[in-house]
């Protein structure tokens, strides 16, 4: 996670804000209770945002 917001230069609250508006990518919850993001989960999602101008 932490990866992911510096690769994206956010802060971890506006990640999880996303999360819970459904803006962000889609995550895996860790039985520890952790989120993951596949780089190819997070690669369809940077795509999706794309603007097709």
């Amino acid at each position: 996670m932490d990866d992911v917001c510096d690769e994206l230069r956010i802060a971890k609250s506006t990640f999880y804000d996303w999360r819970q508006k459904g803006r962000g990518p889609r995550c895996i919850r860790l039985p520890n209770g952790t989120l993951r993001i596949r780089r190819s989960d997070l690669e369809n999602w940077l795509s999706d945002c794309e603007d097709n101008l």
